[in-house]
């Protein structure tokens, strides 16, 4: 199943809700990812509109005023788009969609499960995408989707007294448990093929996507891993066998993590978050250009304990740092000093105090620290191959 956003650039508006617990600040930097969002899928953004509410709406997510001023705007400028930055219940996306007729209404989810629709390209990653859309489309079937029934043929399909819908939803039902089953396969393969990389230290490379991991793995394996600045560039795991000195290991590339990650996607990428899970180190790639590092370390230290891959070592490497500004305060600016106050060496110092990790600063295009870098990993390759496997010669 691919339902992509149509490839010609389509002019969009999105919609956020500022609540107690999505302060003001939070939803304009949540908006901001779901513009980069948009335009990795395709599409620009025209406007912006938030309101405040102690909760979502639970019939519209926002409330009826605000969804026709959005409507005045949405059919004065033939907008064709509208992207909610949060996953719509069934009920509101109706209710939306009744609203606003013909044009298009996405949620977040539906917008993720759209790119990675697109960059999906081995067989494994298109039947995770494909699941994750059937399991996302489910509960959201009305008789839109009655052209389901045409895929399968009409003739036995259909029940006494079942209406279209219904045979809808067990075309789906069908459609989900075929590709559990293909899955399960891959899952299975791909358990083969770890047990045969056994006795070779095995490291992640983890983090928010847009991170940099890909173009640290070109370096890393002085291989041709596709790397762009686009949110989600990677979806296919890739394995590399590294040499560091004489050291030989084993490097994976995984799949980038996002704040509200839909849960069908977490569920359906199962076989690559194995990946991280039987890793014996973790490579935590941190973007240190980003205005909210911080957000995204902590989302992605989330993301590792929901897989309960939280206990592993873990080495932080803060990437771009040749990309890395900050404002330089005068020396009579009393005020105290924020984040992005603090100088490059000022975060180094801060971060290497914590000793939480050992952590590094790079550049991965620039290949600032790179030695510094391999050095590193040498020893805690090294280190990790002595405890786990104290009895094979590593050279």
């Amino acid at each position: 199943m691919y339902d992509s956003i149509n490839a010609e650039i389509e002019r969009a508006v999105l919609i956020g809700v500022i609540t107690q617990e999505q302060k003001e600040e939070q939803v304009t930097e949540y908006l901001d990812e779901l513009a980069f969002l948009a335009e990795t899928a395709g599409a620009e953004t025209a406007k912006r509109f938030t309101q405040k509410l102690e909760k979502p709406h639970p019939k519209t997510f926002v409330g009826t005023g605000k969804l026709q001023e959005i409507a005045d705007y949405v059919n004065k400028e033939e907008i064709g788009l509208i992207i909610f930055d949060d996953e719509l219940t069934p009920s509101q996306t109706r209710n939306i969609e009744n609203a606003f007729q013909d044009i298009k209404v996405l949620d977040r989810s539906k917008l993720i499960l759209d790119i990675f629709a697109k960059r999906a390209r081995t067989a494994a990653a298109k039947t995770q995408v494909e699941l994750a859309q059937y399991e996302y489309l489910l509960p959201r079937l009305t008789r839109m989707w009655t052209h389901l029934s045409r895929q399968k043929g009409g003739i036995g399909m259909r029940g006494p007294g079942e209406t279209e819908i219904e045979t809808d939803r067990r075309i789906i039902r069908d459609k989900i448990a075929l590709l559990k089953t293909k899955l399960a396969k891959i899952d299975k393969q791909k358990a083969t093929q770890r047990r045969g990389r056994e006795q070779m230290i095995r490291a992640a490379l983890v983090g928010y996507t847009n991170v940099g991991k890909s173009t640290l793995m070109n370096l890393l394996s002085k291989s041709d891993v596709f790397a762009e600045n686009k949110l989600f560039a990677t979806l296919d795991t890739t394995v590399r066998k590294i040499v560091v000195g004489n050291l030989p290991f084993l490097l994976t590339d995984t799949v980038g993590f996002i704040r509200k990650l839909p849960h069908h996607l977490v569920d359906s990428f199962k076989s690559t978050l194995d990946e991280v899970r039987e890793a014996d180190v973790l490579l935590h790639v941190v973007d240190i250009s980003h205005p909210q590092f911080e957000d995204q370390i902590e989302t992605v230290n989330q993301t590792l304990q929901d897989l309960k891959a939280n206990d592993k070592p873990i080495i932080m490497i803060f990437n771009k740092v040749d990309a890395y500004t900050y404002i330089k305060k005068d020396e009579d600016d009393l005020t105290p000093e924020t984040k992005e106050n603090l100088s490059l060496e000022d975060l180094q110092r801060t971060y290497m105090a914590k000793e939480n990790y050992p952590c590094i600063f790079i550049s991965a295009q620039k290949r600032i620290n790179y030695e510094e870098l391999r050095e590193m990993l040498y020893q805690h390759i090294h280190d990790l191959h002595m405890k786990i496997y104290p009895h094979r010669m590593l050279y």
